[in-house]
């Protein structure tokens, strides 16, 4: 399923929804991001719900469960990254827009991580999900991989998978307060490394 799709799916139930209430369910999916990055998937619903200036009862009628609450924000999450590579494709040059997005990509990360228990079960039984998660990803990637490579940008013979593991190594990355700042690092040391081989390219 494309990002499209994702959206589509998503905003079914927001065409009966008054403008007032489409506001609040969409702030409360954005801090709801935001809290399950910083503190886990069992972060506070009462903070979540302060936070995005609604009571909490307002959020259980958006969200029954914390589970339908993480599935929605993970979707989010994936539509964001699918937007984002279109939109940076086309006004930023493609080495920058390749950068960008796989700095968005460690925002992706730090809520994935976040929301790791209660992913791996949502995911385990909802294959569907699964293959649309690592689809979209992968062509989004795939997409500002080859962009940058055919303008000389980046070397030519960059696989956008094994970009992808690298960069699915930050998941791995211990979970301490500096991750982040590693994160951004990381990500520099490989866009150097990327162009270095295209200036080499281009000198022989």
């Amino acid at each position: 399923m494309t990002g499209k799709a994702i959206a589509a799916s998503e905003t079914k139930p927001e065409k009966r929804m008054r403008a007032d209430a489409l506001r609040n369910r969409d702030k409360l999916i954005a801090v709801a991001a935001e809290v399950f990055a910083d503190h886990g998937v069992e972060g506070s619903l009462e903070e979540v719900a302060r936070r995005a200036g609604v009571g909490i009862g307002t959020l259980y009628r958006h969200f029954p469960t914390r589970e339908h609450l993480v599935e929605v924000v993970y979707r989010r999450e994936l539509q964001n990254l699918a937007t984002a590579a279109s939109d940076l494709a086309t006004t930023h040059p493609a080495d920058e827009a390749l950068e960008e997005w796989m700095h968005r990509f460690v925002n992706y990360i730090a809520a994935k991580r976040g929301m790791a228990q209660s992913l791996r079960i949502l995911l385990g039984c909802n294959s569907e999900l699964f293959a649309e998660s690592a689809g979209i990803i992968s062509g989004a990637l795939g997409q500002l991989v080859d962009n940058a490579a055919a303008k000389g940008m980046i070397r030519s013979d960059v696989e956008s998978t094994d970009l992808l593991h690298a960069l699915s190594s930050i998941y791995s990355m211990p979970d301490s307060p500096e991750w982040r700042q590693r994160s951004r690092r990381l990500i520099r040391l490989l866009m150097d490394g990327l162009k270095w081989g295209a200036r080499m390219g281009s000198a022989e």
